[in-house]
């Protein structure tokens, strides 16, 4: 995760949308760690945009009837 916390803006390369390349081409090379770990971090960054905070599990009360 420590390559996703920051972003090299020296990759970042401005182009005019008919000249851009295809996405699909980077993410088929890359490693499915890789892919799954960026997933990880887009979920993340959605959440804390989202709701704030890191989303956790919510809790679940059973009532139960004793006899």
């Amino acid at each position: 995760m420590d390559k996703l916390s920051k972003v090299d803006r020296t990759a970042i390369k401005k182009v005019k949308i008919r000249e851009a390349n295809s996405d699909f081409d980077f993410w088929q090379n890359q490693s499915y760690y890789f892919r799954l770990q960026t997933l990880e971090y887009i979920i993340q960054e959605y959440n804390k945009w989202k709701y704030g905070s890191q989303q956790r599990f919510q809790r679940v009360f059973t009532i139960v009837k004793r006899s």
